[in-house]
């Protein structure tokens, strides 16, 4: 038997291309997304009515409220789509107030999670049905208020629902992460916005 007497070559090794960067910028993608949407929809002064605004913080914990009730967390995002028409169908109509018609949804679904007995058992229920009075009440007193101070009541709500995503992105629940980063990032910026064009 001959034995070799080539020294030994170690096996070469490349490094592996760094892609977690590119991996993290992708990951983002909501965020990326709710920047997009931010700069689109941005009004400048004089922008979309508080009225409408405030009223639409009622909509983003409604959705949080039917996807607890369900259990789909998919929901965050078909509930924003549904929302769009929703909100141009409440505003059309004439019989009752855009808020008074939204705060009745709301307690029609939060009596049909009352109603279900697994549901007034869970934690994460009780925790949507807290934050669905907590957001409506802020958005009635701030569409009963003056102007000005209505305007900061608004922001303040927007700002909250931002920070109540974020918890909701960290703690992985109810919705899709995607949906709590997006709606997190746009909430804040809309937030912003007011306070800075007031």
């Amino acid at each position: 038997m001959a034995l070799s007497t080539a020294p030994e070559r170690e096996p070469t090794t490349r490094p592996e291309p760094t892609t977690r960067g590119r991996h993290w910028v992708v990951r983002r993608w909501p965020t990326w997304v709710a920047l997009a949407s931010a700069a689109v929809t941005f009004d400048g002064p004089g922008g979309a009515p508080v009225d409408d605004l405030a009223q639409f913080v009622i909509i983003l914990q409604l959705i949080y409220v039917v996807a607890a009730t369900i259990g789909w967390r998919w929901l965050g995002w078909a509930g924003l789509f549904a929302s769009v028409p929703l909100t141009m169908a409440v505003e059309a109509q004439t019989l009752v107030s855009p808020a008074t018609l939204l705060v009745g949804v709301a307690l029609v679904v939060l009596a049909w999670g009352v109603a279900r007995p697994q549901l007034r058992r869970s934690g994460t229920y009780a925790t949507q049905a807290a934050g669905m009075v907590m957001f409506a009440a802020l958005a009635l007193v701030a569409l009963a208020a003056a102007p000005d101070l209505a305007l900061y009541l608004t922001a303040a709500g927007w700002f909250a629902h931002g920070a109540w995503d974020f918890v909701h992105l960290w703690k992985d629940r109810v919705v899709l992460r995607s949906f709590a980063e997006w709606c997190g990032v746009v909430d804040v910026l809309l937030a912003a916005e007011l306070v800075l064009l007031a």
